[in-house]
């Protein structure tokens, strides 16, 4: 369908909407649609708080979608890798939904073997949100609440996560508020291509992590509570290296995730890009500022071609990576992680940027970071 403005909107910049296909239930799903001067456009569904379209120009201009997903709602509605998701209550694994807080045990969703995984069965990517936009600039608030219970996690759950387009950066806030003491954790679940095709895997990608730890895992993908240092093994993205460089090492980790699937410790203050992206071929460099103190790399291992995404696109083994800003999988269960425990009173607050560049050069070639 036609795309229909909701508010009066100068040159390409503004917010517009359509139905996108309807549930079960018979409720409409509807794609929100931010775009700049700057030709940046993001569609986000209601459903799932999904980041469906990422559109940004390369260095001859041409204009491509940089993240993995489907063209209907129906793709959607199956079983997916969380394709641009927002992920909640809690973002990563808890060993064996055991979650104790304050002397309390209590049992959550166990969806990924004897391990609860990104909120359970029907997280906040099987969730319909409540929606209200505005412009100057385009802004998309989205609202939740989940009850007391739900997947087994205790309190009342308000969440409110706000998606802002600037001249080159898309900006999402997470706030949340509970009745009850509980545990939160909510990040971005999208996959990116910087190609801005899904049938070139990502190993060309430059990546750089200012992080000199990653969180070990143990049987399962649960962290052990150790910290590694990333110093002389293939974790080590302190410089600017590609993806697919060491990603094969026999290094103990990496057999275990069949791939980079881990948590790095961020280092610094976090008010600059503490992770970069770049593609060498189309000259697109993502960037991401985050107040989140660890970030989740996933590069797509468990893609197998079996799932076939916009545009007739066979998704691949590594077909695209989520930077998944976030705290720490299974913190409940380690003391010594930043707490992820949310009380009545109190406001949980996160911030993630992606801002979005062009560069003439291969990135290792610049002295400056000059943009175009």
């Amino acid at each position: 369908m036609v795309a229909v403005s909701t508010n009066k909107s100068n040159g390409d910049s503004g917010v517009t909407q359509r139905p996108f296909g309807q549930l079960p239930n018979g409720r409409t799903v509807t794609e929100y649609t931010l775009s700049n001067d700057h030709r940046i456009r993001v569609s986000i569904l209601d459903y799932g708080g999904i980041i469906r379209v990422l559109e940004a120009p390369d260095r001859a201009g041409k204009i491509s979608d940089l993240v993995l997903g489907f063209d209907t709602l129906d793709g959607y509605l199956e079983r997916h890798p969380y394709f641009g998701a927002v992920v909640g209550r809690y973002a990563g694994r808890i060993a064996q939904g055991r979650l104790l807080l304050d002397g309390t045990t209590f049992s959550l969703d166990t969806n990924n073997g004897e391990n609860h995984l990104h909120g359970g069965q029907r997280g906040f990517d099987r969730a319909v949100w409540s929606a209200t936009v505005s412009e100057s600039p385009a802004r998309l608030v989205l609202e939740h609440v989940s009850p007391d219970g739900e997947e087994g996690y205790p309190g009342e759950l308000s969440v409110q996560i706000t998606y802002t387009l600037s001249e080159d950066s898309l900006h999402v806030e997470y706030l949340a508020t509970t009745d009850a003491p509980t545990v939160v954790n909510l990040t971005q679940h999208t996959y990116f291509n910087l190609t801005g095709r899904g049938t070139t895997d990502v190993l060309g990608h430059e990546l750089q992590v200012l992080a000199d730890s990653i969180l070990e895992l143990g049987e399962g993908s649960i962290p052990t509570g150790s910290r590694l240092p990333v110093s002389g093994t293939a974790f080590d993205f302190r410089e600017p290296k590609t993806i697919g460089r060491n990603i094969g090492d026999p290094h103990p980790q990496l057999l275990l995730a069949n791939g980079y699937d881990h948590n790095w410790v961020l280092n610094g203050n976090h008010t600059e890009p503490v992770i970069a992206l770049s593609d060498p071929d189309s000259g697109r460099r993502l960037e991401v500022i985050t107040t989140q103190p660890g970030v989740q790399i996933y590069t797509a291992n468990y893609l197998d071609g079996s799932i076939v995404g916009k545009r007739g696109e066979r998704y691949a083994k590594h077909a695209g990576v989520a930077l998944e800003t976030q705290h720490f999988p299974d913190a409940p269960n380690h003391p010594k992680f930043p707490s992820t425990v949310l009380r009545p009173g109190d406001t949980f607050r996160s911030q993630t940027q992606f801002r979005f560049s062009v560069f003439v050069n291969r990135p290792e070639d610049e002295s400056a970071g000059t943009t175009e």
